[in-house]
């Protein structure tokens, strides 16, 4: 049987990320794969290594490794390319390892996968992954029928989009609704640190009502083809009047002018319960499956 190989990439993150946007992906690369993450990673003292594997010759997979003290993390990857099998993939998650050894090998892969040497540890995560489909009116044609509803109630309401150019009062809003309501998400200087790393990449609307009450805000992390649903927040009022889709629908508009053409809306597995997962879903995103978090043995 042919050996993967695997050797380091000598990319900065611009070069890297070009290197994702040019390879044949099966899926659209999360934002963990992207250079900006391993930037934000290496300020905070981790090492970084971006891969290449590789069988036969032909490059098969990408992938941005993190590590610290021994261990080594890789989140949502490798970026594997179109057609790889599953016994293919299950060998280069067993590659890497080796690469890293004696240290440890953690790994929450794109898509499921199984194998010997791979033990998961944590249960499979599922994600909403929004396409934003071939025109404008393809893309409101395939919202839920209640979500459209919702939408068009709130567009007659006078609502207004602003472009939030210092998103302070947002990252502090959506802070106190986290703690309100017990959930978990990356700290609020990410973003800052996201946009820095990559500038223009990041976009914050907010929408207020017609007497200037700010209603919802939503933080946007482009990559690529992709955006990933950073934060959002909705007040009493917001929640009420449909804000949230309102802004949710302008936001897949905008990226869209851009060239964005899918948006990862998070996880639905959240502790939020079932009724943020019906507001995802409710866009007409699929759900994706994300492989379980696995220890990779070296073998």
């Amino acid at each position: 049987m042919n050996r993967i190989s695997v050797t380091e990439s000598r990319l900065d993150a611009e070069g890297w990320n070009a290197a994702l946007q040019a390879f044949n992906a099966a899926y659209p690369p999360a934002y963990q794969q992207f250079g900006a993450y391993g930037e934000i990673a290496r300020a905070g003292g981790r090492r970084v290594a971006r891969l290449v594997l590789s069988l036969k010759e032909e490059r098969i997979a990408l992938a941005q490794v993190i590590g610290r003290r021994g261990l080594w993390w890789l989140g949502r990857g490798p970026v594997f390319a179109k057609g790889v099998s599953e016994a293919d993939r299950a060998r280069a998650l067993r590659a890497l390892a080796r690469r890293f050894a004696p240290g440890l090998f953690i790994a929450t892969p794109e898509a499921p996968v199984a194998g010997r040497g791979l033990i998961p540890i944590v249960t499979a995560r599922h994600q909403a992954l929004w396409a934003l489909g071939p025109d404008v009116a393809n893309l409101r044609s395939s919202l839920d029928g209640k979500w459209r509803n919702r939408l068009a109630s709130a567009e007659r309401k006078g609502m207004r989009i602003t472009l939030e150019e210092d998103p302070a009062w947002l990252l502090d809003a959506e802070h106190q609704q986290r703690k309100k309501r017990g959930y978990k998400a990356l700290p609020r200087d990410f973003t800052t640190a996201w946009e820095m790393a990559m500038p223009g990449s990041v976009l914050s609307l907010g929408v207020q009502s017609d007497a200037g009450e700010r209603l919802a805000g939503v933080v946007m992390m482009c990559h690529g083809r992709s955006a990933t649903y950073q934060l959002g927040w909705s007040g009493e009022e917001g929640r009420k009047t449909g804000a949230h889709n309102f802004l949710l629908w302008q936001v897949s508009i905008a990226l869209r002018a851009q060239g964005i053409r899918y948006i990862d809306l998070g996880d639905i597995n959240s502790e939020e319960g079932a009724g943020l997962m019906r507001f995802k879903l409710g866009t007409g995103a699929s759900v994706h499956r994300l492989g379980a978090t696995m220890l990779v043995l070296p073998i």
